[in-house]
């Protein structure tokens, strides 16, 4: 009677199939991609990296009037932006930031990109986008009305708006693409005749979601 298994010496042969070999590479797959989320979850929880600050340190109205015919908005201004890492072992790398300007919760200017940023740890940096411009943008008649009446008034309530993407960078590791959303409500004090830097009339303040 045949045997079922062929002997060489004392040894026996055993045939591995392409089974076996996806088997042993995904186990191979699985524990390389546990060790590298172990290893990132550690770097995270020791840097623990937060998230930057904005705020906004100037602001310069060069324009900001109705068109005929209504309802057109033409506007140029100049923010003076600083945003600080306050991360002492992280850096931040900044991708498609867009700057707007809205007024009671309606854009009044059309978006400025900014180019691509690399923040250090623990720095500042200073942007200045000048915003408006480029030809009338269309508004409600709402909008266009009120700025018109807090203009008479010599006080306008205004909106900056900086969306866009980040990465947290630590040593070698850097982490996938965050959405970051910025807004800064900026109460101005406009007089008659403006043309450039305005007073604020209190303090602007910045909230920063990560």
């Amino acid at each position: 009677m045949a045997e079922d298994h062929k002997h060489k010496g004392s040894g026996v042969r055993f045939r591995y199939t392409p089974r076996d070999t996806r088997r042993a590479l995904f186990g191979c797959i699985t524990i390389f991609l546990l060790g590298a989320g172990i290893t990132a979850l550690t770097v995270w929880l020791v840097y623990r990296p937060q998230k930057p600050r904005f705020a906004i340190v100037s602001v310069a109205v060069f324009n900001l009037s109705n068109t005929s015919p209504p309802p057109f908005l033409s506007t140029t201004m100049q923010f003076s932006i600083i945003t600080t890492n306050p991360n002492k072992r992280v850096s931040i790398f900044y991708n498609h930031l867009s700057v707007s300007v809205l007024y009671h919760n309606q854009m009044i200017t059309q978006p400025v990109t900014m180019p691509p940023l690399f923040q250090k740890q623990h720095s500042t940096i200073q942007l200045a986008p000048i915003l408006g411009g480029g030809g009338a943008v269309p508004v409600s008649p709402e909008v266009c009305y009120g700025l018109g009446m807090e203009e008479a008034y010599g006080t306008v309530g205004l909106r900056l708006v900086v969306l866009g993407k980040l990465r947290w960078k630590a040593g070698a590791i850097t982490t996938g693409h965050y959405g970051i959303y910025v807004t800064c409500d900026v109460l101005l004090r406009l007089s008659k005749g403006f043309g450039g830097q305005v007073p604020f009339i209190a303090s602007p303040v910045c909230d920063v979601d990560v």
